[in-house]
């Protein structure tokens, strides 16, 4: 009979394994119950102070790829780091149910760089040309990886992520990212990875993905949360915004400058 410690290892070693071989893993079941109910009544009180504000918060991208996949007048609404907004999302970085799904991808030690909201629309939301992260917030061992929490579920009519698995081991490719032409890896022939609410997807930064149009009569509602390892950082010179919110154990390269933005 194996001990919970030993179940534990197998867990962990499983999901290690997945995630260096294929470069994202599904984590089942993260949030549930009373916690996701919170969560999705605070995603969607977001979305309301959002439409509310005036401000343009179609994040949308433009250009040939998109143009290419039909979606010249479609819509993704968009914010930066939910838990400025509401502090259910604070707790949900911070909790055990998250950062045990996280821990055996980077360890004890996880920072969160930043989170963002996204909101699909029924029948014209926006898709994402096929891409890579990394330009957009470089680091230094290359740990950081994202965690997209699903709030609603997200099949493939909906527009739910893609992915061609093993493209990470490919590493940093220049210009892989806006939407840049992957003439190699297409969406069409990428891997749908469907979830349903209280799901977490997770994926390396090197890892190809994108998504198509949601022309379902559903909304796909998701917040993405990107973090790497407490011994990693991110390269000078990135302009990207940039938490550097210890979520679990220790932040090896906090100092003083670091914490100063005034």
């Amino acid at each position: 009979m194996w001990s919970v410690n030993s179940t534990i290892m197998a867990v962990t070693e499983s999901i290690q394994s997945q995630y260096q071989s294929d470069g994202y893993f599904v984590a089942r079941g993260v949030f549930k119950g009373d916690q996701l109910r919170e969560l999705q009544s605070e995603f969607d009180r977001i979305i309301h102070a959002l439409v509310s504000s005036g401000e343009d918060v179609n994040a949308r991208w433009s250009g040939e790829e998109v143009n290419k996949m039909g979606a010249a007048d479609t819509v993704v609404l968009h914010t930066h780091n939910v838990q400025q907004y509401s502090a259910a999302w604070t707790r949900a970085f911070v909790s055990e149910e998250f950062i045990s799904a996280v821990r055996p991808i980077l360890g004890e030690n996880i920072i969160l760089h930043h989170s963002k909201l996204f909101q699909k629309p029924s029948e014209n939301g926006a898709p994402f040309p096929m891409h890579q992260d990394w330009e957009y917030f470089p680091t230094e061992l290359n740990t950081m990886m994202a965690g997209i929490i699903h709030l609603s579920e997200a099949d493939d009519e909906m527009g739910c992520l893609r992915v061609h698995p093993g493209t990470h081991k490919l590493g940093r490719l220049s210009g892989a990212m806006g939407g840049m032409t992957l003439s190699d890896y297409p969406i069409e022939s990428a891997v749908p990875l469907e979830a349903q609410p209280g799901d977490v997807v997770f994926f390396n930064y090197c890892l190809i993905h994108g998504s198509m149009p949601n022309r379902s009569n559903r909304v796909r509602k998701t917040v993405l949360v990107q973090m790497h390892s407490g011994e990693d950082q991110v390269e000078e010179g990135n302009q990207h915004p940039n938490s550097r919110l210890c979520i679990s154990g220790w932040n090896r390269n906090a100092k003083r400058s670091t914490g100063n933005f005034g």
